[in-house]
């Protein structure tokens, strides 16, 4: 007899569609009423405000300090940057009135702008007009701030927590007297992400360089941390930019330099966003649902009351309680335990499938027999979902952190073991490539692929001839084998090591 799962159609059926079920099944976030935003709810809220509190901390531990800029920017300081208007220019939201007037029962545009303003993609442009205020000398520097903030790129094919017209993220924005003290700064942040990606969602990454033609716009190096979903495609975790004088010019940031030389300054930028989610998501959900890694999990440990009968209600509630108050005084990664009684008039077995369905770690049910043993029952969301174990209450608080423990290696562990198994060093030559990335299965192409590891020439001219496979190279990893070999787009003499994939 076929097995049966939460979530249709599986992974293995229809992986998209999976997908967005998992967000709809696990209550995350919803589309709302203007195409590709989407409303996020309080679970998928939940997951983001302590991936955020999280990679704040870590980011104020680099000397960084948090600010704000306007979400609008005058359309001429876009303009600044050439390099940086050809990135932008096709996904900017425009606003070009500043208020409605009543005509005829409907509401109408008025009052043009003398300028119109552009709903931030990105800040660089806005950020270095202050920059070219705050900064005069060396001492200025380096000047290292943050921002917490939303953006719009008005994107043709939306998807929740992958693209969206809006979404939520972080951007560090970054001032510095000399190229060296830049770039280092470029790398620090981009193991900061690498540490937020492996440590807190347990999600395996390889860090890297983008080739020029994926390079962020008017950037001199983009470097990323690129991750493997389970349809095998890529996904950019976050990438952090060393943006050379390029901005500073733009924007006339200049300081005097010891030597007593005026000099453009030389800048960074970094971010991530709520695609974060989409990563967590897509690198460990399974046919049942959604499975957050205990330390990014907003309810970490969900006691099920079950009451058979009425009058037992009061004794099993304050048992439950008990419970509660014994786990939460037990810290998990530096913070007490996250715990939550439902005592949602509702039946046990639909609460337990509710929360198996969003992914919460470990849920406890206690019923009247529990009561008498002194014990719960104890199960995994990375076991399967009949798997139960008995536990004493004097053991109960120790058992949970050392579930916890175990299973955010757990779920780290089986992605990178994955991962790893779809990193593929052996396909040397363009036609074994484009063999490789052509659909076995014509009707399940999302399930076929993975990474190539090869050898690239680092002519940018080259990337033209992965297009028709839909394939970019996604990043040149920071760990190079230094061998020499042959290119796998031309055959000619190369050095580099490339990862090719498919990508979100």
């Amino acid at each position: 007899m076929k097995e049966r799962f939460a979530i249709s159609p599986t992974r293995e059926e229809d992986y998209p569609e999976w997908f967005q079920q998992v967000i709809k099944a696990a209550d995350m976030a919803e589309n709302s009423p203007v195409r590709g935003c989407m409303v996020i709810k309080p679970w998928g809220y939940g997951i983001w405000e302590i991936l955020q509190r999280t990679l704040d901390d870590d980011i104020k531990a680099t000397g960084h300090e948090n600010a704000y800029f306007p979400l609008f920017i005058p359309l001429s300081y876009l303009e600044k940057e050439a390099a940086h208007v050809d990135g932008f220019a096709k996904e900017c939201a425009v606003v070009t009135h500043h208020r409605l007037e009543q005509k005829d029962g409907k509401l109408i545009p008025e009052g043009p702008l003398e300028e119109p303003l552009i709903v931030r993609p990105t800040s660089e442009m806005i950020i270095g007009e202050s920059f070219s205020r705050w900064i005069e000398s060396w001492r200025d520097l380096p000047l290292l701030l943050n921002q917490w903030a939303n953006v719009v790129r008005w994107e043709m094919r939306p998807r929740i927590f992958l693209r969206t017209a809006e979404f939520l993220w972080q951007e560090g924005h970054t001032a510095h007297a000399s190229e060296q003290e830049a770039m280092e700064e470029t790398l620090k942040m981009l193991d900061v992400y690498r540490k937020l990606a492996e440590e807190t969602l347990a999600v395996p990454v390889i860090l890297g360089e983008k080739s020029e033609g994926e390079r962020f716009p008017g950037a001199v190096k983009t470097f990323t941390l690129e991750a493997m979903m389970q349809d095998r495609k890529a996904l950019q975790g976050g990438t952090s930019h060393y943006l050379g004088q390029n901005f500073a010019k733009g924007n006339n940031i200049r300081f005097n330099n010891k030597d007593g030389e005026m000099e453009y300054a030389y800048t960074t930028s970094w971010g991530v966003t709520t695609r974060l989610i989409g990563a967590l998501i897509m690198a460990h959900g399974d046919d049942d649902g959604l499975r957050v890694p205990p330390k990014v999990a907003p309810k970490q440990v969900v006691i099920i009351p079950v009451i058979p009968k009425p009058e037992l209600e009061e004794v099993v509630l304050a048992f439950a309680e008990k419970a509660a108050q014994a786990i939460s005084k037990e810290s998990y990664n530096g913070l007490s335990v996250r715990v939550h009684v439902d005592k949602r008039d509702i039946r046990g077995g639909e609460k337990s499938w509710e929360w198996i369905k969003k992914g919460a770690p470990i849920r406890l049910e206690i019923g009247p027999r529990d009561v008498e043993s002194e014990s719960v029952m104890m199960m995994r969301r990375d076991k399967p979902h009949k798997d139960k174990e008995k536990v004493g209450m004097d053991d109960l608080s120790q058992a949970v952190v050392i579930a916890l423990n175990e299973m955010q290696q757990n779920l780290f562990n089986q992605a990178k073991t994955y991962r790893d198994q779809h990193i593929y060093t052996n396909i040397n030559t363009f036609d074994e490539m484009k063999a490789f990335f052509t659909p076995k299965n014509p009707d399940k192409p999302e399930i076929h692929g993975g990474f190539v590891k090869a050898k690239w020439c680092g002519d940018p001219a080259t990337e033209e001839l992965l297009k028709e496979l839909k394939v970019t190279i996604r990043c040149l990893p920071l760990e190079q084998s230094g061998t020499e070999g042959k290119c796998i787009l031309t055959g000619k003499p190369a050095t580099l090591d490339a990862i090719f994939a498919k990508s979100y």
